[in-house]
């Protein structure tokens, strides 16, 4: 498995897609374009340009926690 980094954890933040259910865990003032996205675990997508992580997104975040949102 390779080995990926986080600039900082200064600068996080957190934003929640509802229509597609998805949680954008992103690292730095901005979201930055990526190189390439790879698949880790069940339904998690990290986002890595040049080596670092720039972005995780947790997909069907709501129903891995078991909450239905009407």
């Amino acid at each position: 498995m390779d080995k990926y980094s986080v600039d900082s954890l200064d600068k996080v933040w957190f934003e929640y897609d509802r229509q597609n259910d998805i949680l954008y865990i992103n690292f730095g003032y901005d979201v930055e374009d990526a190189d390439e996205e790879v698949l880790s675990g069940e339904d998690v997508v990290l986002r890595i340009k040049d080596g670092r992580v720039v972005s995780i997104m947790v997909l069907r975040f709501m129903e891995k926690l078991g909450i239905t949102i009407c």
